[in-house]
């Protein structure tokens, strides 16, 4: 069996969202999706010998398509209003804070209004009050976009196997909300892209320790892109709370064409990659010529994001058995915010994708 390094997917763009804190049950605690997190995994990539390239730009044909223009738009445009309405001054909020959500319950079946303030449309937007947005948030969320499509474009044109250094991640957002520290899918702008491209099935492998609730919901209706998430349990009290249960199996067209398997608190490697051996065998029969892998490592033990209790050897093993399905392969960058392990936890994961 041969292993050839992965070809990584980088920009300095995605360095300039700096979320500065979160919001949490109302207090504002330190942010941990920081731009230090893809300056370690470039920097244990490139002495794993993959070679780096800088991501090219694209068009926003393939991004309209996975997201409402509406939600891009918002994101394009927020922090300019939030500083025009002078929220960082008076009451001194440095970033764009939701503070009101239009719920199912509060409108009661009312119709949907497009809010004119723009502390009301920073909730119509965002679901929940973690996902701050600053002065460089669209610029790196965008730029995580052109990353992650230079990465197709490469696999598209015959590499086994790259990766994208997308920062912030992607996977908690839906067509029109964005939330969990995520503004754009990039695994969701990825899996439409390889569609596009001529592969008429596709399969997203989240191995992320949360369910990635955005993709899922991208696709729930479809049955041209499998999901497939391992992650901890919501229903033990882990984001995303609402999203990422067992019985949730697709709809309509997409029936069976998604798959959960949640996890323990404190599940080690062998029920972990016992969930990954049930994803592989999901993978093959949905028939996919292509896998996007949303790259997460925070399921590891050491990362103080979920109570997983993963291994540096779980993850290879991971990469190996998802390899092992011999299908062109894009990875883009979910969590994982234990700075000192992340980086080589990229690094042993490409490093099992990477065997054929």
């Amino acid at each position: 069996m041969s292993t050839s390094p992965a070809v990584v997917v980088r920009s300095d763009a995605c360095l300039l969202h700096v979320p500065g804190a979160e919001i949490w049950v109302g207090v504002r605690t330190p942010g941990t999706e920081l731009p230090e997190r893809a300056t370690r995994i470039e920097d244990a990539l490139r002495r794993a010998g993959h070679a780096v390239v800088d991501a090219v730009g694209h068009s926003d044909d393939v991004l309209l398509r996975v997201h409402d223009p509406r939600l891009v738009e918002h994101l394009r445009t927020v922090w300019s209003r939030w500083v025009e309405a002078g929220f960082p001054v008076e009451p001194g909020q440095d970033r764009v804070v939701p503070y009101l959500m239009p719920t199912a319950g509060m409108l009661d079946g009312l119709p949907e209004r497009e809010p004119t303030a723009v502390h009301a449309a920073a909730g119509r937007w965002c679901y929940d009050t973690m996902t701050l947005v600053g002065p460089g948030t669209w610029e790196a969320a965008r730029a995580a976009v052109d990353v992650t499509l230079s990465a197709v474009d490469l696999v598209v044109g015959g590499e086994p196997l790259a990766y994208g250094l997308a920062r912030p991640p992607g996977h908690h957002v839906t067509k029109a909300a964005h939330g969990g520290s995520c503004y754009l899918n990039n695994a969701g702008i990825a899996a439409q892209a390889l569609r596009d491209a001529g592969h008429g099935r596709v399969a997203i492998v989240d191995i992320d320790a949360h369910h990635g609730n955005g993709t899922q919901a991208l696709f729930y209706d479809r049955a041209d892109v499998l999901y497939a998430s391992v992650h901890v349990d919501p229903g033990a009290g882990w984001f995303p709370h609402y999203a990422g249960f067992a019985d949730e199996t697709g709809r309509d067209a997409g029936l069976g064409a998604n798959l959960n398997v949640p996890l323990a608190e404190g599940a080690p490697d062998e029920q972990w990659l016992a969930a990954i051996d049930r994803i592989v065998d999901a993978v093959a029969a949905h028939g996919a010529t292509a896998l996007v892998v949303s790259l997460g490592v925070d399921a590891a033990a050491a990362d103080p994001e979920s109570p997983l209790q993963v291994s540096h050897d779980g993850y290879e093993s991971a990469g190996r058995r998802l390899a092992a399905l011999g299908l062109p392969t894009v990875a883009v960058q979910e969590g994982g915010y234990h700075l000192d392990t992340l980086g080589d936890l990229v690094a042993v994961t490409l490093r099992g994708l990477a065997e054929r």
